[in-house]
């Protein structure tokens, strides 16, 4: 197959295409990433960004893979949403452990009006000031609240596709794909950054791999921020003994998003505990150029600092400071 240029990545990238990419002999396409990669980026540097979970649990969604949805019987309890002064102390401590980004999430199907929005606004305003790259997960929103948040300094607002159409029906019935598009477009009519990606492992197909990459790849414009996940099985959801992630799976897929999304900010996510430093170290030479830092990721495990600091020293990386 010839290369893939970026004067020829499209605004709508067909199912087709991309498995033909996801396809193609892993050194070709990592070469070709790569080269994407250093026209766009500095291949040595790194961003670290750090996820509190500001509101714990009982999530009326039924996503499979979450251990925070109350329709499953797993080790995470409900907990009241923090208080300000927690969550900048939180942002304080990352940002002095050399996080360059702070993300907040609250486990909330979408988002109601009231003194819970009012204190993630405060939340983002108080973050903001710290000199840190604000991003806030949230679920559902509407045009109105989108723009609060950008009143209140917000950089960057996640909100996940999750998996390909064909399987989304699998893995979610409370809400559809469409759903989640439709609070990505408030978002970006308000003036935030799009912080959109999805989760593999989760008994897709190769082609709902192509469907969620050709989707995030056809939104116009293409989402700044993209993290890119790999299934953390959590005892109790229905998703607790699907078969591990092969690890060139997560390479592939970082590789084709790298070229599909050429200036977009990949996000080595979650799921890398399971992988070794070499499959990691590939996935960033492919394109992955932000990881997230901390001892979790809302309620999953995450590599210690100090094995990071020694896969950066190892990789001659440096962490993007602002």
């Amino acid at each position: 197959m010839a290369t893939t240029t970026d004067s020829a990545v499209r605004a709508k990238t067909t199912v087709d295409e991309v498995a033909a990419l996801l396809a193609r002999p892993l050194f070709e396409l990592l070469f070709e990433a790569a080269s994407v990669h250093r026209r766009h980026h500095d291949p040595n540097k790194v961003q670290c960004s750090q996820l509190m979970n500001i509101k714990t649990g009982g999530c009326p969604e039924d996503c499979s893979y979450c251990s925070q949805s109350a329709h499953y019987a797993t080790a995470v309890e409900r907990e009241p949403m923090q208080a300000v002064d927690e969550v900048v102390a939180d942002a304080r401590r990352a940002r002095e452990n050399g996080a360059d980004r702070f993300c907040m999430g609250a486990a909330w199907r979408e988002v109601r009006d009231g003194a819970e929005f009012d204190r993630v606004l405060e939340m983002v305003r108080e973050v903001k000031e710290l000199g840190l790259e604000t991003c806030v997960t949230l679920g559902m929103l509407n045009d109105d609240q989108a723009r609060r948040l950008k009143e209140a300094g917000l950089d960057y607002y996640n909100h996940n596709l999750d998996t390909g159409r064909s399987h989304y029906d699998a893995i979610i019935s409370t809400r559809t794909l469409d759903d989640r598009l439709r609070t990505v477009e408030s978002v970006r009519r308000a003036g935030v950054s799009v912080c959109c990606g999805g989760i593999l492992g989760m008994g897709e197909s190769q082609t709902a791999r192509a469907e969620l990459l050709a989707e995030l790849a056809g939104l116009d414009p293409q989402p700044e921020s993209v993290p890119i996940n790999a299934l953390v099985p959590v005892e109790g959801t229905p998703l607790a003994d699907v078969q591990p992630l092969d690890w060139t799976d997560m390479v592939r897929t970082i590789a084709a998003a790298r070229i599909l999304m050429p200036r977009a900010v990949l996000r080595l996510s979650a799921g890398r505990t399971e992988m070794t430093e070499e499959g990691q170290a590939l996935c960033l030479f492919a394109g992955a150029n932000s990881i997230f830092v901390g001892d979790e990721l809302l309620t999953t495990p995450n590599p210690a600092p100090a094995s990071d600091a020694a896969l950066f020293a190892k990789l001659g990386l440096e962490a993007l400071q602002r």
